[in-house]
């Protein structure tokens, strides 16, 4: 009998194969069906709650407007210690040079969020104008634009980006 699909990702965890992709948000992640029997019913939640109990969403900006998108761009970049904007996600790049940013994100132990620029083509043209950087993937640590697939494989390889994530807090000094 195969071992559970929960035994198997905890024996990844546990090896750090699934290491940094700790903030990949809910759209990034398996339906929830994959892994609930199907005997579990749906929540029902009623409407006769008190409002501060309601969820908050906060009003999608106009996507057509290039403003508000440049606007967003900036609060996803400045709210995310680690941001990566990439054609798929960490775990299904959809192109070589947003899997090989993964790898090296990996590699050096951070944790990083992503934003898969193939949902929303609005993103996918406005982080290129925020940057003025003409490709994807582009890396973001700290608020500051860092580079895309070639500067930041070169600062992983040269020990830069490293240096650049241990000045930052964000993974610890090798000893």
């Amino acid at each position: 009998t195969p071992p559970c699909c929960f035994a198997m990702a905890f024996a990844a965890l546990r090896h750090g194969a699934l290491r940094g992709c700790a903030r990949t948000s809910v759209a990034h992640r398996p339906a929830a069906s994959v892994f609930a029997p199907t005997a579990i019913a749906r929540a029902n939640f009623s409407d006769d709650g008190h409002d501060d109990f309601k969820p908050k969403r906060k009003a999608m900006p106009d996507m057509g407007n290039e403003d508000e998108v440049l606007a967003l761009i900036d609060e996803h970049v400045k709210s995310h210690p680690v941001l990566l904007y990439m054609k798929g996600t960490p775990s299904a790049p959809q192109c070589g040079f947003s899997q090989q940013v993964v790898r090296v994100m990996h590699s050096v132990g951070v944790d990083f969020s992503s934003i898969n620029v193939l949902e929303h083509q609005e993103i996918r043209e406005g982080i290129k104008k925020y940057s003025d950087w003409p490709t994807i993937p582009q890396l973001y640590v700290d608020g500051e634009f860092v580079g895309g697939c070639d500067i930041i494989t070169a600062e992983f390889q040269s020990g830069d980006l490293a240096k650049l994530l241990e000045e930052k807090g964000l993974i610890e000094a090798e000893k």
